[in-house]
C-alpha cells in the first residue's frame, strides 16, 4: 500500500513501456495517469486499447507530448492523436482488439508468442501498415511481415499468424476494490482491459476506490489475484469519472425540457 500518487508512480522514467487499463474513459486509472504526467516522464510507449480523448484518459499525456508510441486497437475520438500520428510525431502499432488482449494476457502468463487467425490475409500479417509517418507524409516505419503457418484446427487446415506477447515495465489499472494482499475486484464494464494490463506489467500499480482487510473479499468475487499486484493507491469513491459520450432517453429529454 502507498499513501501518495508520487509513491505509486515512483520509478516510471523516460522511455518506459506502460500497460494501461480502460476502454474509452471507462475504468481508466486517471489518478495514476495524472501522476505520471506530474512526474515529468516522457518518451513513453503505452499499450492500451485507445488513447483516451483530448482532455481525459491517456489524452492528457498525449497532449503534453509525453508519448512516443502507442500499441492500440482503436484510435478514434481523439483529434490530437490523429494529428500527431499523421504529422510523424507519434508511432502507432495497430492490431485487432482480441490480439491486443491476448498479447497482454500472454505477457503476464509467461507465453512469448501465440498464433491467431485474426489478421490473416491482411496487412496485419503481410506487413506494410504505416506505423510512423515522416514530416512529408511518407511512411517512415511500416509494419513487418509476420510468420503465417497452417495448423489442423477443428478438422480443417487453417492459416494462423504469429503474434508476440507484450511485457510492460509498469501497469496502471483501476479497481473498484482491493484487499491488502492486492486481490482485485472490478466494477462491471470497468473491468475491460484492466486485468490484462495488470498481468502484463513487471510492476503493477493499482488505484483502488476501496481497500479492505484480509478475508473481506469473497474468493469467488475476486477478478485478479494479488500475485500480479505490487502497489495499491487508495483513491476513494468520489474521484472524477467523465463520460465520453453522454446519452439520455427520450423520456429524460422530455423531463428536462418540461415535457410529459
Amino acid at each position: 500500500m502507498v499513501g501518495t500518487v508520487e509513491e505509486a508512480v515512483a520509478g516510471i522514467g523516460d522511455g518506459a513501456l506502460l500497460a494501461v487499463g480502460g476502454f474509452g474513459l471507462c475504468g481508466v486509472p486517471q489518478v495514476l495517469i495524472d501522476g505520471v504526467l506530474a512526474s515529468g516522464a516522457t518518451d513513453l510507449a503505452i499499450a492500451s486499447n485507445n488513447c483516451g480523448v483530448d482532455e481525459a484518459g491517456l489524452g492528457v499525456l498525449l497532449m503534453a507530448g509525453r508519448i512516443r508510441k502507442m500499441f492500440s486497437s482503436y484510435v478514434g475520438e481523439n483529434k490530437e492523436f490523429a494529428r500527431q500520428f499523421l504529422s510523424g510525431e507519434l508511432e502507432v502499432e495497430l492490431m485487432p482488439q482480441g490480439t491486443l488482449a491476448e498479447k497482454l494476457r500472454a505477457g503476464g502468463s509467461g507465453i512469448a508468442a501465440f498464433f491467431t487467425q485474426a489478421g490473416v490475409g491482411t496487412q496485419i500479417a503481410e506487413g506494410g501498415l504505416p506505423r510512423k509517418y515522416d514530416a512529408d507524409g511518407g511512411i517512415a516505419v511500416a509494419s513487418p511481415t509476420k510468420e503465417v503457418r497452417e495448423f489442423d484446427h477443428g478438422g480443417n487446415t487453417t492459416e494462423f499468424v504469429l503474434e508476440e506477447a507484450i511485457v510492460a515495465d509498469f501497469a496502471l489499472v483501476h479497481a473498484l476494490k482491493a484487499d491488502v494482499y492486492g486481490n482485485l475486484v472490478f466494477n462491471k464494464a470497468a473491468r475491460n482491459f484492466n486485468p490484462l494490463a495488470a498481468m502484463a506489467g513487471k510492476v503493477c500499480i493499482v488505484q483502488a476506490e476501496e481497500v479492505v482487510g484480509p478475508g473481506e473479499l469473497d474468493p469467488d468475487e475476486i477478478h485478479l489475484p494479488g500475485v500480479y499486484v505490487h502497489r495499491i493507491l487508495p483513491v476513494g469513491t468520489d474521484i472524477a469519472k467523465p463520460i465520453e459520450k453522454r446519452t439520455v432517453t427520450a423520456a429524460d429529454t422530455d423531463a428536462r425540457e418540461g415535457g410529459n
